[in-house]
């Protein structure tokens, strides 16, 4: 047998030559580009120092946040009693810090300027901020119990709801409670349609019950049934035309409200919201563009105070009985 020829380098082991790393938003060196240093990986679409930062200044469990309507700030409360004001982008500092609430801080909410911020407090109250100088506009009084939501609509509407079993519509250029509507169990969640007309609660029962604020009387104009436990948030898609509900049951389910639709309103069931034995009531939100719907991340540990700031998904429709894609939401 004829042994192989050696090769030019006299038969040394000559080491392979490696490719570069590139994994996403590694740095690689670029033969070509005659060596300059290159990042590998998709570009960056996101203002953020890194992309995934971590938001610490609270200190208690982080309950709601909500990002403002020009995505560059986020406002969140928490079970200190506090709502601090956050940039979304670079170092995402906190900025303002909102004193006010004698307990824990349940929700929170933006105006749809911009301009003002709503929060709703295990306190019994609701609480008007100013975003510029955190200094609180005026207080929202009248609740007997928790106020477990809150949910404003156009300018200067605010909806409600609390162990009381009440949901109560306020007007705040006008200092007392416009309109009271009761309900056989305490309430959850509410969601109010951008122009005012749709009222939608959610109660210990599990039953979603729709309101005409068009019409004096209280009575509910449809009930959707479908949840086996406690609503524990609800949002109106942006064109009004669905309402996103999510339940201890574990699920969460997308609803045709639109007044005339026929058949089963529930259009959508989405499986994986999974509630702790916390039980919290965790809510639910759409993507901008209403093409995308779902909770927040699974809830963090008691302990933990902090918020975490993930970097946009890109958009695309959720289908039928499956877990929703994640969206850029924030831990509650």
């Amino acid at each position: 047998m004829e042994k192989r020829a050696a090769d030019a380098e006299g038969g040394a082991l000559v080491e392979a030559a490696k490719k570069p790393r590139t994994a996403e938003g590694t740095l690689t060196t670029a033969s070509k580009a005659g060596g300059a240093i290159q990042v590998a990986g998709p570009q960056r679409t996101s203002e953020l120092l890194a992309p995934i930062m971590l938001l610490t200044g609270h200190e208690g469990p982080v309950l709601s946040s909500k990002f403002s309507p020009d995505g560059r700030h986020m406002v969140s409360g928490s079970h200190d009693k506090l709502l601090l004001l956050w940039e979304v982008f670079g170092e995402c500092k906190n900025t303002l810090t909102f004193r006010g609430h004698q307990n824990a801080v349940l929700e929170v909410h933006w105006s749809a300027d911009g301009e003002k911020v709503f929060s709703a407090s295990a306190d019994k109250t609701a609480l008007l901020w100013d975003v510029h100088s955190a200094a609180r506009i005026r207080g929202f009084k009248g609740h007997m119990g928790l106020v477990n939501s809150c949910c404003p609509s156009g300018a200067h509407v605010l909806a409600t709801a609390s162990d009381d079993c009440t949901v109560r519509l306020w007007d705040d250029r006008v200092r007392t409670c416009q309109r009271v509507i009761r309900h056989p169990y305490p309430v959850t969640a509410v969601s109010v349609g951008e122009a005012g007309t749709q009222l939608f609660t959610g109660c210990l029962d599990g039953h979603i019950r729709a309101y005409d604020l068009r019409r004096a009387e209280g009575t509910p104009s449809m009930v959707l049934q479908g949840h086996q436990d406690i609503v524990s948030g609800m949002r109106l898609s942006p064109d009004g035309n669905f309402l996103l509900s999510n339940s201890m049951d574990n699920t969460l389910r997308c609803w045709d409200v639109k007044p005339y639709a026929s058949g089963d309103r529930c259009v959508k069931v989405f499986l994986g919201a999974q509630h702790s034995y916390e039980r919290g009531l965790i809510k639910c939100n759409w993507s901008k563009s209403g093409a995308q719907g779902a909770p927040p991340p699974p809830p963090p540990p008691a302990d933990d105070r902090a918020t975490r700031l993930p970097p946009p998904a890109a958009a695309s429709a959720p289908s039928a009985r499956a877990a929703p894609p994640p969206l850029p939401l924030c831990s509650q």
